[in-house]
This record gives structure tokens, C-alpha cells and sequence, in this order.
């Protein structure tokens, strides 16, 4: 693969360079500028540069053969601050001459200034669908303000591994076309992360799924995968990097056949010429619109916010399972600054399979690693002895507990699902509050729910049974498809599978929504028993709520480990509530 970097003439690579601070970590970058490729530049190029070393060697040659004189266009820039601070006049003459050169002097040394000079995109090229991208984005300076105050954290990252893999740094926008560079974004078709995997191409590229970690939203994990992938698609396209780009929008499948019907139709088969779903046609378009802003963004009337050349973050070896608020104060690091880091942990904790690693703040990177050499492995968990009663299930003490069966097998060197009333379990559980772990899952879910449903509403955990399909659920809970899909993260026609639990925003009057399908749970013989999230209410107190749910008194109490104390309007209560016996 070649590759353009810099677009710096040759003769002046050397000063030109030395004055502008590369990023540190990517030494390839000042490298990369000491001989342009002549295949990526024009005629135009060429001769340009031609011209001027032949000027400079006169210079040089004239220069050698009088007293040493100083010139601004010979200047060595790595001169010392000192010098420059004494003769302001040498100063803005070697600034002066160093824009002569450099075309992208006049913009700060961040690394929007790293993206333009590794742009390896044509930006002259001029199409309707990009001059209508760029109207919109030119007209939008609090987006680019939002995007990279996001990008902030992950660009450092992105562009080494470009850097690394010698692949163009235009593909370092594709996370502000996909996402925004929102780690959380979740859209249509189960697209998850900055890069927006869809689970089975996820899988496809190793990104582990679970109840604990999702692989498509891991910074270090679903980064590796996009590129993977991207170069797999531009060898599948013979290196049309448009292409391979419209396919990791549409799929390798769409493009190949827009190809093919441009063929049998005599016309041509590059990416302008396809026929393609109206996403994919807008999508490369996206990419060279906001190159060109990046690129020079006086021009279009945006500025651009810096974007630091040091790393953001550390990856820090943990070598177990951790609790992640433990995590954030060892770090000394707000919990929430640790999920944007760490976005692919669902949970309060790490996953106790792996990945063993986080992400942290560069600058505490060292201090956290000297606290966890300290910490022993039985302390970086928060664990709950329970003695199991009559009538116990691993499913009913997981649910309790909020974790999952298989958690509370391996944790306990279970085999089956067998239990013992008398015996005791030790239970992996947050040593802080849900609420304290707002980025989790299922704090992310609720304030989505929060944010676009009425405040009478219950959450109800369902555990899917064969035979259900959305349809199914929603009319059984008188909610729509598409509320549905949206509150579990999936799409309407994603399949779902026993056992899964999905999660149903219900109307306060859980009763009134049940009663309808209590005659078909009935019918097909099985117990429907939904985990509800009850608000207390001014004037409820334990018999009419147990009355409302049809459940003991007793059992509200077991479930919330309560007393016959007064309840507190806001107070949240779990309830598990059979809807065959609500009448």
C-alpha cells in the first residue's frame, strides 16, 4: 500500500519539519515526511518541487562561497526559544518563510494539523453530494465543538494505529460519520460504538458480546476490528478506498452488485457512478466534506477546537475482575470519565473473563498501577454471603441480586443448577449504588426511557419464553415494536432467543396492561413472572401495593430487605409479579 504523507517539498522537508511539533509517541509521523511519494503527486507537484530545489541549491552554493549570512528560507527552525526572543525580527521572518513552504503553517500544531498533512484523499474533487454534506456541516460550528470535545479522548489512539498500520489518515473521520464519536451511540440494526458494529461482524472480528462486556464499544478492541476490516475491504476492492468504505457502510454484498450492473450496463464502476442505497451515496460524501473543512476550515467559516498531540489515555494491565468505582478512586478519576474510557464494560465491574485492562487518564495511569500492585486480588470485589432458603432458585437469588445464573455458578465452582436450602453463596455485588454507576447499562437505558417516556412508567425485566417474538411482547404489554426494540438496543427485526431478558417501560397501571394476556399466558401453560421497578407514591404503603401486585406483604419485604417501616414517596421497590394472578 503507498501512501502520501505531509505534501512537504523535499528540499525544505528538514527545516520545515523541525519546527513543527509532531506527535511524540508517532515517530513515523516526521519520518513519513522525508521523501513524498511521487506516485500520489501530480505533474504539477513534481514540478513545482523541482523548481524549487534547483533554487535552493543556488542559494546554498552562493551561500557557501561568502560569509555566513542568515536567510529565513535556509533558517535551521530548531533554533532555541532564546534566540528567537532576542531578534523578534528573525522570528516572524523564519514564521514568514516557513508559510511560504508549509502550507498548513498558519494552523495551530494539533492533530487536526496531523489529519491534513496525512490526508491522502483527492480534495479538489467536486460533487454535488459533497457540496450539500459541507453546507450543513459549515453551518454547524456547535457540533464540530461537540465532536471534538468527544474526540479528544480517542483520536490520539486512532491516528497511531493508522499511523502503524500505513493506512490514511482520512479514515480517522469515519468514527464522526458513523457515531459522532459517541462510544454509547446505538442505531438502527444493532450498530453499537464509535465504529458501529452490528453483533455478527463484531463477532466476525473477535469482539466479545455479554452480559458483562461488549467488544463493539471497547475503544482499543473495536478500533483494531474497524481497521482490520476497512483493509480487508479495500484488498477485497483492489484498493479503492471509496469502495471499501461504501461497503463497510452497505455491506461488501450491495456494493458488488451495483458494480455489476454498472457493467452490464457499460458504465462505470467507480464509487460516483454506482447506484447505491441513498445512506451509502451520502456516506463517502460525508468523509471529503469534512475533510476539506479540516483541511481549511477559514474557508468554510469553522473553527476548529485543538485536539492535544499526547496521549489521552494509558492502557493499564489489571490482571483480574475489578469493581470500577474501586477502579476510579484508586485512579483518582471521576466514575463516568472512567465508562468513556472504558465504554465496552456494561456492568459495575470489569468482565471476570477479560479483557484484564482500563483505560486511564495518562497522567494517573502510573499512580493507579502502584495502588493496584497493593490491592490483593480478594479485595478488588465486593461480595455478599447469602444463605439459601426454601423455595430458592439460582434464577430468583439472580435476580435479586441482579446479576446473572452463570455469575453465581462460577463464583460458587457450580456445575448445574442445583441448590440446597442451608447452604450459603457468595454473590459478586457493586460496592456502591446503582445510581452510582450511571453509565452502566442499565442507568443508560432508564434515562433513555426517562428522557423520551412519561414518568409513570415501571421498568419490568421479561424473560423471553419459546415461541415470543416482539409482536408478541408488546402487544402482551401494550407497547409498540418499536419502543420495544429501542429500549433493549436492537432493531424491530432482530431476533430474539429464551431466556433473554429484555426490558419493558410499563404504564403505572401495571394491571390494567396485563390483564389482557393473562388468558393466553395461561393458555400456553407457563408462569409469567415480570421484575417490576415500582416509585412509591404519596399515601402507598406495603398492603396496598402488595394488594395492587397481588403479592404478600411478606414478600415485598424479603425482596427489598425491609421492615414494617414507613415507605417514602420516590423510595424504588423490585416486585416480582405473576401476571396470571392479576385479575
Amino acid at each position: 500500500m503507498t501512501s502520501k504523507r505531509f505534501l512537504i517539498p523535499l528540499a525544505v522537508a528538514g527545516f520545515v519539519t523541525s519546527g513543527c511539533s509532531t506527535l511524540p509517541a508517532l515517530s513515523s509521523f516526521s519520518q513519513a515526511t522525508a521523501e513524498p511519494n511521487a506516485e500520489s503527486s501530480t505533474d504539477a507537484d513534481v514540478g513545482e518541487q523541482r523548481l524549487v530545489e534547483r533554487e535552493l541549491d543556488t542559494e546554498l552554493d552562493e551561500a557557501n562561497q561568502s560569509e555566513p549570512v542568515f536567510d529565513p528560507l535556509l533558517a535551521d527552525l530548531t533554533a532555541t526559544e532564546d534566540v528567537f526572543a532576542t531578534d523578534p525580527d528573525l522570528a516572524a521572518e523564519t514564521l514568514r518563510a516557513r508559510a511560504v513552504y508549509d502550507p498548513y503553517a498558519q494552523y495551530p500544531e494539533d492533530l487536526y494539523q496531523t489529519l491534513r498533512r496525512g490526508f491522502e484523499f483527492d480534495l479538489t474533487l467536486e460533487d454535488p453530494r459533497i457540496t450539500s454534506q459541507l453546507r450543513w456541516y459549515a453551518s454547524h460550528q456547535s457540533y464540530f465543538n461537540r465532536v471534538s470535545e468527544r474526540a479528544g479522548r480517542y483520536m490520539f489512539h486512532i491516528v497511531a494505529e493508522l499511523e502503524a498500520r500505513d493506512m490514511p489518515l482520512d479514515l480517522a473521520l469515519l468514527p464522526i460519520v458513523e457515531s459522532a464519536f459517541d462510544p454509547f451511540a446505538y442505531s438502527h440494526g444493532s450498530a453499537a460504538g464509535m465504529w458501529q458494529f452490528i453483533p455478527s461482524t463484531g463477532r466476525m472480528f473477535g469482539l466479545k458480546q455479554d452480559w458483562w462486556y461488549d467488544g463493539r464499544r471497547d475503544v482499543v478492541e473495536s478500533t483494531r476490528a474497524a481497521m482490520e476490516y476497512l483493509d480487508q475491504l479495500n484488498d477485497m476492492f483492489d484498493g479503492d478506498w471509496l469502495l471499501a468504505l461504501a461497503a463497510y457502510n452497505s455491506g461488501p454484498g450491495t456494493v458488488m452488485r451495483a458494480m455489476r450492473r454498472n457493467r452490464a450496463e457499460g458504465k462505470p464502476t467507480d464509487f460516483w457512478n454506482l447506484d447505491l442505497p441513498r445512506e451509502t451515496e451520502a456516506y463517502v460524501p460525508k468523509m471529503f466534506a469534512l475533510a476539506k473543512l479540516i483541511h481549511s476550515p477559514d474557508t468554510y467559516g469553522i473553527e476548529l477546537p485543538l485536539l492535544d498531540t499526547e496521549p489521552f489515555f494509558e492502557i493499564v494491565d489489571v490482571g483480574s475482575q475489578i469493581d470500577l468505582a474501586q477502579a476510579a478512586t484508586m485512579a483518582d478519576m471521576d466514575l463516568s470519565d472512567l465508562y468513556l474510557l472504558n465504554p465496552g464494560f456494561n456492568q459495575w465491574a470489569t468482565n471476570p473473563e477479560g479483557p484484564h485492562r482500563l483505560l486511564v487518564h495518562t497522567s494517573r495511569a502510573a499512580q493507579f498501577r502502584e495502588r493496584l500492585a497493593d490491592l490483593p486480588l480478594d479485595s478488588r470485589m465486593a461480595w455478599q454471603r447469602y444463605t439459601i432458603e426454601t423455595g430458592d432458585s439460582l434464577l430468583t437469588i439472580a435476580r435479586d441480586f441482579e446479576v446473572t445464573v452463570d455469575i453465581i455458578q462460577e463464583a460458587n465452582d457450580l456445575n448445574d443448577s442445583l441448590i440446597r436450602a442451608g447452604d450459603a453463596l457468595m454473590i459478586p455485588t457493586a460496592s456502591a449504588s446503582s445510581n452510582t454507576y450511571s453509565m452502566s447499562a442499565d442507568q443508560r437505558l432508564a434515562r433513555r426511557q426517562n428522557a423520551s417516556g412519561s414518568s409513570d412508567t415501571n421498568r419490568v425485566d421479561y424473560v423471553v419464553q419459546s415461541g415470543d417474538s416482539f409482536w408478541d411482547i408488546s402487544r402482551e404489554f401494550g407497547v409498540s415494536v418499536q419502543s420495544l426494540a429501542r429500549w433493549n438496543n436492537m432493531a424491530p427485526r432482530d431476533v430474539i432467543r429464551p431466556g433473554q431478558t429484555l426490558a419493558v417501560w410499563v404504564s403505572d397501571d401495571v394491571s390494567s396492561s396485563s390483564t389482557a394476556s393473562v388468558s393466553s399466558s395461561v393458555r400456553n401453560g407457563r408462569e409469567v413472572v415480570r421484575k417490576v421497578g415500582y416509585v412509591v407514591r404519596s399515601g402507598d404503603s406495603l398492603y396496598r401495593i402488595a394488594n395492587r401486585f397481588n403479592v404478600r406483604i411478606a414478600d415485598i419485604q424479603n425482596w427489598n430487605t425491609i421492615g414494617q417501616e414507613y415507605l417514602q414517596p420516590g423510595q424504588r421497590l423490585t416486585l416480582y409479579v405473576d401476571v396470571t394472578r392479576l385479575q
